[in-house]
């Protein structure tokens, strides 16, 4: 072989080290590095999210937890909104007809009382005085009319002795005139006296009255909210000037008669018209939608407000009602409920991303003292972003809110190591 063809092959078995060479070889490097990269962070990722926690520690999670509340089915029909308060229809301060000084009062507050119930009785000494002297001089009367009629049945007889003597001339005409007098005398007297009987009995009865007065009892079926007199305190039925004389025993309320009372700007007066369907929410019981409607519009403004009052009547009675609490109302857009509407949507309400779904199931996670426990729920119409849950929950249950991909395999992977922030 000749040393040219050597020289040849030789060079043949050289490294090419041209840039474009060095190039292509270099990419090719990176390209596998990134991709190993990529293999590395995705398995990583999926350890931690499927794999338990070492040694049971708690996953950190920031989740928010929603307590299941009622809500009315037509919660999302509203065209206007506005905010009172709980008033009673009837109400009323118990005062006494008449003066005196309060000897027992027998009701406290809070107390349910019942029409006609004894509620304080003032000092009576006096009118049993009184009453004792009308009855003597009743039966005083009657005693002179007893006197009188037996006066009569006598005056009578020797009237008509005189009368038959007269008619044998054996009586004078003066005797006879007398026994007449005598008898129409008698007899007019007879007639003043049964007045008087009538005068005493009046008497009596007025009397009477004024022992009842003592007594002061309540007018109708209600609820004692306020005590305003003590025993030894002086009472009358309007007020005195030094200040130190009470005008009434307590406050007594209807609580059947509650109802609410809003002012409504007379720019949106438009909107309300009686029979119109509301729903009202406490102030005191955010999670309670209580059914109502409108029972009128009271036809005047009030110009320095610019709003007019609107009555509004519960639908529902409830202990938890009562008077003066603020109230917030919403009219709906129907004008007047029909049963179905009245009535709440069974099951409770949660954020809408408290549901997870998955193959056509639907699932909430409930905070336990254990942890979190995934149930199965049945699901109801979406109001509002929130979902009603019709079976599955009960209020009161608390929820973890924003699922979503990451949480939920956190939670079905180590679900006895969760602490839930609210």
């Amino acid at each position: 072989m000749a040393v040219n063809e050597k020289k040849e092959l030789l060079n043949e078995l050289r490294i090419d080290r041209s840039d474009a060479a060095v190039a292509g070889t270099g990419n090719t490097a990176w390209l596998k590095l990134i991709v190993l990269g990529v293999v590395i962070g995705a398995v990583l990722v999926t350890a931690w999210y499927f794999l338990p926690t070492k040694n049971n520690e708690p996953l950190k999670l920031s989740t928010s937890l929603a307590q299941a509340t009622k809500q009315a089915a037509n919660a999302d029909r509203g065209v206007l909104d506005a905010t009172g308060y709980i008033t009673a229809r009837r109400q009323a301060t118990v005062s006494s007809e008449i003066t005196g000084k309060v000897v027992e009062v027998l009701v406290e507050e809070g107390q349910q009382v019942q029409q006609g119930e004894l509620l304080a009785r003032l000092d009576d000494e006096l009118m049993q005085a009184n009453l004792a002297l009308a009855q003597a001089r009743l039966q005083e009367a009657r005693s002179n009319v007893a006197e009188v009629e037996v006066s009569i049945q006598e005056a009578e007889a020797n009237l008509q002795r005189v009368v038959n003597l007269q008619k044998e001339q054996l009586a004078s005409a003066q005797a006879l005139d007398e026994a007449r007098a005598r008898s129409g005398t008698l007899k007019a007297r007879l007639n003043s006296l049964q007045q008087s009987i009538q005068v005493a009995e009046r008497s009596l009865q007025v009397q009477q009255e004024q022992l009842d007065n003592t007594l002061i009892r309540a007018p109708f079926d209600g609820v004692v909210i306020n005590k305003a007199a003590q025993p030894g305190e002086m009472i009358s039925p309007v007020s005195a000037g030094g200040g130190f004389t009470r005008t009434g025993i307590c406050t007594l309320v209807d609580m059947n008669s509650l109802e609410i009372e809003v002012d409504v700007s007379e720019s949106y007066i438009n909107r309300v018209q009686a029979g119109q369907a509301v729903e009202a929410v406490l102030n005191s019981y955010a999670d309670w939608r209580i059914p109502a409607e409108v029972i009128t519009i009271i036809p005047a403004a009030d110009r320095n407000r610019a709003t007019v009052k609107v009555r509004i009547r519960l639908l529902v009675s409830d202990a938890r009602i009562l008077p003066d609490m603020g109230v917030k109302v919403t009219f709906l857009e129907d004008e007047i409920r029909s049963t179905d509407e009245v009535t709440e949507l069974s099951g409770v309400f949660v954020p809408a991303s408290a549901v997870w779904q998955q193959d056509e199931q639907s699932y909430v996670f409930v905070v336990t003292t254990e942890g979190v426990q995934r149930r199965s729920v049945r699901l109801g119409p979406l109001r509002n972003r929130r979902q009603n849950i019709s079976a599955g929950l009960r209020v009161g249950d608390r929820i973890v809110t924003g699922l979503d991909a990451p949480l939920v395999a956190q939670l079905m992977a180590n679900p006895h190591a969760v602490r839930a922030e609210p």
